[in-house]
C-alpha cells in the first residue's frame, strides 16, 4: 500500500518577469514539480505518465485552491522557522 500523497506549495516568484506557482508532490520514493501556469510537470521522478497526467489535471481543477495556499505563504517566517 502507498504512503499518503503529500504537496507542497510554493509562494508566488517572479520569474522572466513573469508570476509563477511551484507545486511539488511526493508519495513514497516518487517526487513530481509542477508549474501551476501551464499546468505541466517540469520534473518527475518514479510516476508514471498516466499519473503525471492525473497530477496536471489536479493542479487545473484545484488552480485557485493553490493560488489561496501560495499567497498565504509568510517567505520570511517560513525561511525564519523553518
Amino acid at each position: 500500500m502507498k504512503d499518503e500523497m503529500k504537496m507542497s506549495v510554493s509562494s508566488i516568484v517572479s520569474k522572466d518577469g513573469k508570476r509563477e506557482i511551484y507545486v511539488l508532490f511526493q508519495e513514497e520514493d516518487c517526487t513530481a514539480e509542477g508549474r501551476l501556469s501551464d499546468y505541466k510537470m517540469i520534473h518527475s521522478n518514479g510516476f508514471t505518465e498516466e499519473e503525471v497526467a492525473m497530477l496536471e489535471t489536479y493542479m487545473r481543477t484545484e488552480k485557485d485552491t493553490i493560488v489561496r495556499m501560495a499567497k498565504n505563504i509568510n517567505v520570511m517566517d517560513a525561511f525564519l522557522n523553518g
